[in-house]
């Protein structure tokens, strides 16, 4: 199972990145985009409910994280065709409409706080009730969507958690949209930047081992690490994993912690 998930999720990153790195616009990456994880989601399924879990633990972490991290890149980039097709005309207007969809996640989140404490803190002494199959609880499995309606392909919480985490994907796209509207004026005759931004051509991966090695060395001051990481995605136009403990930890256990550093060296 890890081996499929790995290797599908490989070819997907290869082909969003493509995607991204592209001139054309948001709304047109993102139906791109949605499109490749609607297609990958469904082979992820096909092949689930033809695959046998060797046991809970392993059921488990696939409904707790294979599943959801797939499924939350597609909710938030059907969700960012969504917001920039109805986004309205005038800066004012913006400012409010975006606004208003960062409140409406901060009222999600809200509602939900006891079960986001529960899974950010990686705790686990619930996840036999919440993501295991055929262990339903009505409240719980209402909060779903098409893709969560076949009982084989579910479990209580699998869809919560994509969902928290495509609103972590979100707030940051929407606080970088906010503040390309009250602050693009001050950056061009302040620091320099170009109306149009740049974007970032290399790996994402690359771009993340400099944001840590900045950080670590503390290039910029007494200055949080989520905050540089939204101000770095802003500056270079790139949408990064907003998961910063899982983004460090997948670097830590590479072979080469640094790949991209040592190239430049």
């Amino acid at each position: 199972m890890i081996h499929f998930a790995s290797l599908l999720k490989k070819e997907i990153d290869i082909k969003i990145e493509q995607i991204e790195c592209s001139e054309i616009s948001m709304i047109a990456k993102s139906l791109d985009v949605s499109r490749i994880l609607a297609k990958a989601f469904n082979q992820l399924k096909t092949f689930i409910l033809s695959y046998d879990f060797k046991n809970e633990e392993e059921e488990i972490y696939f409904f707790k994280e294979t599943k959801p991290r797939l499924c939350s890149r597609l909710i938030f980039y059907r969700k960012v065709y969504n917001i920039e097709m109805n986004r309205p005309i005038g800066i004012d207007k913006q400012r409010e409409y975006l606004g208003e969809l960062l409140n409406d996640i901060n009222k999600y989140n809200g509602k939900r706080l006891d079960f986001i404490r529960y899974y950010r803190s990686a705790s686990s002494h619930l996840d036999t009730i919440y993501f295991l199959r055929n262990k339903t609880d009505v409240e719980q499995y209402l909060e779903t969507f098409y893709y969560g309606f076949d009982p084989n392909f579910s479990t209580n919480c699998d869809f919560k958690v994509a969902k928290i985490l495509a609103n972590d994907m979100l707030s940051v796209y929407l606080k970088n949209e906010v503040g390309l509207l009250s602050d693009n004026a001050f950056k061009t005759s302040s620091f320099g930047f170009p109306a149009t931004k740049k974007t970032w051509i290399g790996s994402k991966a690359e771009l993340q081992e400099q944001i840590f090695s900045w950080d670590s060395a503390g290039s910029f001051g007494d200055f949080p690490l989520t905050q540089l990481y939204d101000y770095i995605q802003n500056v270079f136009n790139i949408q990064l994993d907003s998961n910063l403990s899982r983004t460090l930890g997948d670097l830590k256990i590479r072979n080469a912690p640094t790949p991209f550093l040592d190239k430049l060296k």
